[in-house]
């Protein structure tokens, strides 16, 4: 057991849309992920995702609609549940899912992580 420091975990972070495990807990991991313009719109057909924003801001995007994510805010988006993160800027980002989670949920792409690393 010792203390995270959020901003050394997100110095260490160069990539875009690679996240990494900064912890876990009860079979879920704490990913940290830099994000900086569009994902692929994709979904989890078995979890819920938390996308936590440290810094900077992102549209979370549904095909019917979209929801803005500040500095500070969170939200959950429930499992089936088509969805596309765009970062404009660059954002520091929290995710809070099950281990077993894959970041292009029922895709598989170039963006695909199937072995994340610790940070």
């Amino acid at each position: 057991m010792s203390k995270v420091n959020i901003a050394d975990k997100f110095a260490r972070i160069t990539e875009y849309w690679k996240p990494y495990i900064g912890a876990e807990l009860n079979g879920q991991y704490v990913k940290f992920d830099k994000l900086k313009g569009e994902f692929v719109f994709h979904h989890h057909e078995h979890e819920d995702e938390m996308f936590l924003v440290v810094k900077g801001r992102f549209r979370m995007e549904f095909r019917d609609r979209h929801e803005w994510i500040e500095e500070g805010e969170f939200i959950v988006v429930p499992r089936g549940v088509e969805h596309r993160p765009v970062a404009e800027e660059e954002c520091w980002l929290l995710l809070f899912e099950p281990a077993t989670t894959l970041n292009t949920g029922n895709l598989e792409n170039e963006r695909t992580v199937h072995e994340m690393e610790r940070v």
